[in-house]
């Protein structure tokens, strides 16, 4: 069974998905599910994107099942590394993935992370904050959307081109295999068919340094984006020789397709 790795319900800032709208969806695509809330300590806005543990794991745990496991996705910041080290201690999450949302200071969803900026300055800080935040944070089990910067980059060319950006790109891929976690292939960009010219050259490369597995997760926020793509995304897999994967209890368990 295909996994969808990533997804936010009540218990994160920016998502109001109900658990039992996320699960009727996953049944009906037939495939299995992994909560991973938003813990991202002192972000720069109003919302808190952090959560009771404890609440969570009391809400959630009684419907944890073979087909939905309960993870956490980590901002990656050195200033908040170890609580965010601490946090995941408190209870036993099945997957943690590490993401990248923030540089600078400002959160990149907003157009000031970029104002007066040069592309592949930001760029090239960002996939150098990416690394550092991988080798930084050894408790993750996956990096979570390296292509996140290309949703709101508000640049002629978002994408994270391979070309373009190679020696930073490989030393982000290399980080990942070296600490033996794995790299996600997140949908949320797979209906552009552009955006999937330029990642499939990344997910290749990292094939070809020694990466062998993916997770995939559509970061849904509502139920109805709940395995969003998925099939663009086993294509991905299929052509770069990678194997789908999620994990249970932070162990890697390889998913099975008909």
């Amino acid at each position: 069974m295909l996994f969808d790795s990533h997804m936010h319900t009540r218990f994160s800032a920016d998502s109001e998905m109900k658990e039992k709208d996320a699960v009727e969806k996953a049944a009906s695509e037939g495939i299995g599910i992994v909560f991973t809330e938003h813990l991202d300590y002192d972000f720069p806005s109003e919302a808190d994107f952090t959560f009771d543990p404890e609440a969570y794991w009391k809400e959630y745990e009684p419907i944890r099942s073979h087909t939905l496991r309960l993870g956490v996705e980590v901002g990656m910041r050195a200033s908040t590394e170890r609580r965010s080290r601490a946090f995941i201690a408190r209870v036993p999450f099945d997957l943690i993935i590490g993401s990248l949302h923030i540089l600078g200071g400002r959160d990149l969803y907003d157009a000031e992370a970029y104002e007066g900026k040069e592309r592949a300055d930001v760029y090239r800080q960002y996939l150098a904050k990416m690394e550092a935040g991988i080798r930084s944070h050894d408790f993750i089990n996956v990096l979570g959307h390296i292509d996140y910067i290309a949703r709101y980059a508000p640049y002629e060319n978002p994408d994270l081109t391979y070309g373009e950006f190679r020696p930073e790109i490989d030393r982000v891929l290399r980080a990942v295999i070296q600490t033996g976690i794995v790299l996600e292939l997140n949908t949320r960009r797979l209906g552009d068919r552009h955006a999937i010219k330029e990642l499939v050259p990344i997910y290749q490369r990292y094939y070809d340094l020694g990466g062998r597995y993916v997770t995939i997760g559509a970061d849904a926020h509502r139920a109805m984006d709940v395995g969003k793509y998925f099939r663009e995304a086993e294509e991905i897999a299929d052509q770069t020789n990678l194997q789908i994967v999620t994990y249970v209890e932070r162990r890697m368990e390889r998913c099975w397709r008909p």
